[in-house]
């Protein structure tokens, strides 16, 4: 009787938007970038060594990587959209444990911040998937990158002057921007995501479906993708100011760099253009080809410090070529029933980079100089490009109509 005035996008809410979801990752960029910088510093003060940081960081990987594999099996028991409010609740949790500034209560709070990390990227994936068609995948990622610039670019030197201000400062502008995400999430009311079949079945055991990943070659390459694709960030982000210190260039020549790095980003729509205009395998390729003798140029010239910064900082421009267009295979093979499995798959990749890259360089370390890190970040890279021959020529490319009477005459 009164459904009439009941307005329609009430009744029928608006599909979600690619812009939507940029909008979200954008604040998820300010929660996240406003701390990369702050973190190691507080662990430090906290922890009083950097053995000891090195320790926290490695057992707090080794979670973040359980607690993905484990999302799967918890969203089959819990909502997705619950999934993904708790995930932000624990960015909040996890900046009013580091304001206390305790050692176990950073080292919690770090803890917090990784795992909320992980659920939102997988609860968020799997969102894109549902709402946006394989042939927009490309440009949804592009926005994404494009609104999370700003937050990425200014958030780590803001957050280590705030720090130096008011230690509390950047944990509490984490939390609001958490809050202001969630609320985001709740208003474009996502719900669920599409509901693809009915479960017929007791939930699986959390590690049950590796075996369909590994059963994927596809699946295999776009992961090596992303996970090499994160060790050269790795690479970028801790050893590059360990080597100005080392070369004597001091200790703000690597947040300079990172700075102007992460200002590329605004550049996205421009190098999204540049990878349309080719095949996805050939922007994959030129991505890994340019990263990896941009690394491996830079261990050579150690010699001359500037002129290595320089070009590994040009190679940090591939990474972000890689960060627009590396992720693709991954997503375009997905198959939708297992949206949510795989993306949990997916997600581990910068749990898996964060403890294999110090574990290489620690072993490099041994043999060779800081530099010897760049050389080995190459060669890696070059591996990723070898594997990237095997995609197909027109992966990612819109499928062509079928002309009138074709079928007729075949």
């Amino acid at each position: 009787m009164h459904e009439r005035r009941i307005p329609e996008w009430v009744r029928h809410s608006p599909a979600p938007s690619v812009r939507d979801f940029g909008f979200i990752a954008g604040l998820e960029a300010v929660v996240r970038g406003i701390l990369i910088s702050v973190f190691p510093l507080a662990m430090y003060r906290a922890l009083g060594s950097a053995e000891s940081v090195s320790l926290a960081y490695f057992l707090i990987g080794i979670l973040s990587l359980v607690a993905g594999l484990m999302v799967p099996f918890l969203i089959r028991f819990v909502p997705r959209r619950w999934a993904y409010t708790g995930g932000a609740l624990l960015f909040v949790i996890g900046a009013a444990l580091a304001v206390q500034g305790t050692p176990g209560a950073v080292v919690a709070a770090l803890a917090c911040n990784a795992v909320a990390a992980v659920v939102c990227f997988i609860c968020f994936n799997a969102y894109v998937l549902d709402y946006i068609e394989r042939v927009d995948l490309g440009r949804c990622e592009t926005s994404r990158m494009f609104y999370s610039a700003m937050g990425w670019t200014a958030g780590p030197m803001a957050g280590v002057l705030l720090m130096e201000l008011w230690a509390p400062a950047p944990f509490v502008i984490s939390g609001i921007a958490a809050l202001l995400m969630l609320a985001v999430f709740w208003i474009l009311r996502l719900g669920n995501g599409k509901m693809i079949v009915r479960a017929r079945g007791p939930a699986r055991n959390p590690l049950a479906f590796l075996p369909r990943f590994f059963a994927q070659p596809r699946l295999v390459s776009g992961y090596l993708f992303a996970m090499i694709r994160s060790c050269g960030w790795w690479v970028y982000v801790v050893y590059l100011p360990i080597f100005s210190i080392e070369s004597g260039m001091g200790d703000k020549v690597g947040g300079i760099l990172l700075s102007i790095t992460n200002g590329m980003l605004f550049l996205a729509p421009l190098i999204l253009r540049w990878v349309q205009a080719r095949s996805l395998r050939s922007a994959v390729r030129t991505g890994f080809a340019g990263a990896g003798l941009c690394f491996a140029a830079a261990g050579f010239l150690s010699g001359w410090p500037p002129l290595a910064a320089l070009v590994l900082m040009l190679g940090s421009f591939w990474l972000i070529v890689l960060d627009i267009c590396a992720g693709l295979p991954f997503l375009m093979a997905v198959k939708p029933s297992e949206r949510t499995e795989m993306s949990a798959i997916y997600s581990s990749y910068r749990d898996v980079s964060g403890i294999m890259t110090p574990g290489a360089a620690w072993l490099v370390l041994m043999v060779a100089p800081v530099a010897g890190i760049f050389v080995a970040g190459g060669t890696a890279l070059f591996g990723a490009f070898a594997i990237a021959a095997r995609l197909h020529p027109r992966l990612g490319r819109p499928r062509l109509p079928l002309e009138p009477g074709s079928l007729a005459d075949a």
